[in-house]
């Protein structure tokens, strides 16, 4: 019972540090994110160029193999002449050992061939691992530019909000407010007496406008009447008859 409660103190307090630690480290990587982005930088060139030495290993590999093979080939090719040339002088026990050799060196060609194919696989394989690892780092290059110039950009608008938030200008804009509210009362009171002062006038225009506009009517009417009885005249003698303009009236 009392080992227990030391051993879950300890673990609570290491609980405490490591994250007091991890937040720490969390403010200090949003202070300095360029940094944050430069050691990933660093460390994924790091990782490419290991897995840059472990492809050229295979490659080299595979050079080495397809050597080995084309050296085999050419071996067993002046074996089987040798052969040839053995058993035509009638030489048994030497064309014996040619053939023998010659066998051997086909079952490692066969092998030298099977270890081959699994070493290209594994060649193209690490070329495109690493083409691919050379354009994450290219991009994680290109979105540290973006980044930090997005960060800039919202800190300089943080900065600048919070200049406008800090200035004072209640006092200011009251003041402004109130010529606002006098000189817009002044603008009306002007109104007021131009409406009040232009009411006769505006009355008389409508009187003469309201006449003149029943005088044209009055006018329209008789020629319709002139028309509609040159037109029964027409009807009635068979003469045609050019109506008079009405007068004006």
């Amino acid at each position: 019972m009392s080992m227990t409660r030391p051993e879950g103190f300890l673990a609570r307090l290491r609980s405490l540090v490591s994250g007091l630690f991890r937040g720490w480290v969390r403010d200090r990587e949003h202070e300095r994110p360029e940094v944050v982005y430069e050691q990933a930088i660093a460390e994924r060139v790091r990782q490419y160029r290991e897995l840059k030495s472990a492809v050229a290993g295979v490659l080299y590999l595979r050079a080495k193999l397809e050597n080995e093979i084309a050296e085999r080939r050419a071996e067993i090719a002046r074996l089987h002449d040798d052969a040839r040339r053995a058993v035509r002088r009638n030489q048994d026990d030497i064309s014996l050992t040619l053939i023998a050799q010659k066998q051997q060196l086909f079952e490692d060609l066969e092998r030298s061939e099977a270890e081959l194919t699994v070493v290209k696989e594994q060649a193209e394989d690490s070329k495109a691992n690493l083409v691919r690892f050379r354009e994450e780092i290219r991009s994680l290059v290109r979105e540290k530019g973006r980044m930090l110039a997005t960060l800039a950009n919202a800190k300089a608008r943080r900065r600048l909000q919070v200049a406008i938030e800090g200035l004072s200008t209640d006092a200011e804009l009251d003041a402004l407010e109130g010529v606002r509210e006098y000189v817009t009362r002044l603008t009306m009171e002007g109104e007021v007496d131009k409406e009040l002062g232009d009411t006769g006038l505006r009355s008389r225009l409508r009187e003469f406008r309201d006449e003149a506009r029943m005088q044209s009517a009055q006018s329209e009417l008789e020629q319709l009447k002139l028309e509609a009885n040159v037109h029964t005249l027409t009807e009635t003698t068979g003469r045609t008859f050019a109506p008079e303009p009405a007068s004006a009236g």
